[in-house]
């Protein structure tokens, strides 16, 4: 015996990959195919395209800035300084990347799909939903990169922290 108790259940292990190719391939043909989709379905059942505000998009670019930070700190802290973190900063901040990554990528896949549905549109706006659009589409991308960061920064080599 090494002194632990036989009653307690043994400490669970286990390795967490990270975010698949294929997932977030999955995202962007899902987000390609809905953001080209919505224009025209919307046209019809409504009588009007949806509108990309650039409040829409600056948001994007918003939480692309936060993500960015958030993936530097993370990454300051366990790769250069070799800090642990707290367990529930870490799990917190996987499944934070995790969502951020697969939201992001179907996310500027939506926005990009949807300002390829404008090319050749003769309206007075299609220049204006475009440009919004990519806008929106370039912050959703990195918003995917940068939690991509973060989940790699989270990256430890797997050692029992125990004494």
């Amino acid at each position: 015996m090494s002194g632990t108790d036989p009653d307690e259940p043994p400490e669970p292990r286990g390795t967490l990959r990270p975010t698949s190719a294929g997932a977030l391939t999955t995202c962007v043909v899902l987000g390609l195919v809905g953001g080209w989709g919505l224009h025209p379905l919307m046209s019809r059942l409504t009588g009007s395209p949806p509108l990309v505000s650039w409040a829409q998009a600056l948001a994007m670019v918003l939480v692309a800035a936060i993500m960015v930070f958030l993936a530097w700190q993370t990454w300051q802290t366990v790769q250069v300084r070799g800090e642990r973190l707290e367990v529930h900063q870490a799990v917190n901040r996987l499944v934070l990347a995790r969502a951020c990554a697969l939201c992001g990528a179907l996310v500027a896949a939506g926005y990009l799909g949807y300002a390829i549905s404008w090319l050749g549109d003769a309206s007075a706006y299609a220049d204006r939903w475009i440009l919004r659009s990519l806008v929106a589409a370039a912050g959703a991308a990195v918003v995917t990169l940068a939690s991509l960061a973060l989940e790699r920064a989270c990256r430890t080599d797997g050692g029992d922290p125990r004494p």
